[in-house]
């Protein structure tokens, strides 16, 4: 077998021993059967937010058992496809079972990164704020500029972008913005998106073509699930209502539909200005309860804790990732050391490879060694 077939090989045999450490291999059938023998109770929908959180687990346990036993059985196969070719001197059957190893490598590769996205709301649907940091009209086109790339990596993935609102910059681009992304696994693949992004590029808003450094701060936390209650008081909440900003002439917002919901004890501001009040006040009220859930995954995850406090002020020393349009192209994330020259394909969409990076790296911080 030639060596990058068997380091092809080797690496298959990694994900799957990861694969199988993090859905416990060893107990998996097991746990299938209690599943099983739960979801045929009579009162199983007596409790229906039980029984779908039930639902979601049997299911992924078996997706996780499929993926490992594909992966396994290709495996096995083209190994075996391998051996036979070689001891019967047939090189076209060597090299089509070669191909698919390398083929098997990306695939184990995909399903590795998938089991990592276990955390509690990883599953969950997200949203992601982005507000321009200190640098006026510069910044204020940056955070339109992370708009764009982040709409442009949702739709690729098959997610639904809602916009929950929107703060235009005084001049161009936007001051803050804020979306709700939609689908499975949302927040786990973007949750490592929380961070200061910096820009430096010459400036088309400067007469004498200067290069400038501009940041914009990015925060992404999850839509809370109906079985995960989050009391609001009353007493903790001032409902305020607004004349939302917007286009002029016809589109120009005539009441004040737009909504800001204060909460007291933790100072977060949540808003959404859409045409209507009442669901304006849904909006913004959801918003409230995912940043509050978000805090106590905070709490109880030392790493998304100790992320979330070093994001600080969008400025000098707290960036995640840095894009350099001048004088040389370049994106490369400060805590993975993951970098492109590809700056147009990034702000394009093109973010898989460091999210994928940083959801590889293990409890001390530093990039798993591939």
């Amino acid at each position: 077998m030639r060596a990058e077939t068997q380091a092809n090989v080797e690496t298959i045999r990694k994900s799957l021993a990861l694969l199988a450490q993090r859905m416990d291999w060893e107990t998996a059938p097991h746990r299938l059967e209690e599943f099983n023998a739960m979801i045929e109770q009579p009162d199983l929908w007596n409790d229906p937010a039980r029984a779908q959180k039930l639902m979601r687990e049997r299911q992924a346990l078996i997706d996780a058992v499929a993926a490992y036993r594909l992966i396994e059985g290709g495996l096995n196969d083209n190994v075996g496809l391998i051996e036979m070719g070689e001891a019967e001197g047939e090189p076209e059957l060597v090299a089509e079972a070669e191909e698919a190893l390398k083929a098997l490598v990306e695939t184990a590769a995909q399903k590795e990164l998938e089991a990592l996205l276990d955390g509690e709301a990883d599953g969950n649907d997200t949203f992601l704020e982005i507000n321009a940091g200190a640098g006026g009209t510069e910044s204020c086109d940056w955070a339109s500029m992370l708009a764009r790339m982040y709409v442009r990596w949702a739709e690729k993935h098959g997610y639904q972008v809602e916009m929950q609102s929107e703060t235009p910059g005084e001049e161009a681009g936007i001051r803050s913005v804020s979306y709700k992304i939609i689908g499975k696994n949302a927040y786990g693949w973007l949750k490592s998106e929380s961070g200061v992004h910096r820009l430096v590029r010459i400036s088309p808003y400067d007469s004498a073509a200067r290069r400038h450094t501009s940041f914009s701060s990015v925060w992404v936390y999850p839509v809370v699930d109906d079985n995960i209650e989050i009391e609001v008081q009353d007493k903790d909440i001032r409902i305020d209502t607004f004349r939302s900003s917007g286009a002029g002439g016809q589109h120009v917002n005539k009441t004040d539909s737009a909504v800001r919901i204060t909460h007291f004890p933790t100072g977060i501001v949540v808003t959404s200005s859409l045409k209507s009040q009442h669901q304006n006040r849904d909006i913004a009220m959801q918003a409230l309860k995912s940043r509050l859930y978000q805090q106590e995954l905070d709490k109880r995850n030392a790493a998304i804790m100790e992320a979330h406090e070093n994001k600080g002020d969008a400025g000098w020393g707290n960036q995640i990732r840095s894009y350099v349009l001048q004088p040389y192209q370049m994106v490369k994330d400060l805590r993975t050391g993951v970098e492109t020259s590809d700056t147009q394909g990034v702000l394009d969409g093109d973010l898989d490879k460091f999210m994928a990076a940083t959801l590889a790296m293990d409890m001390s911080g530093k990039a798993r060694a591939d």
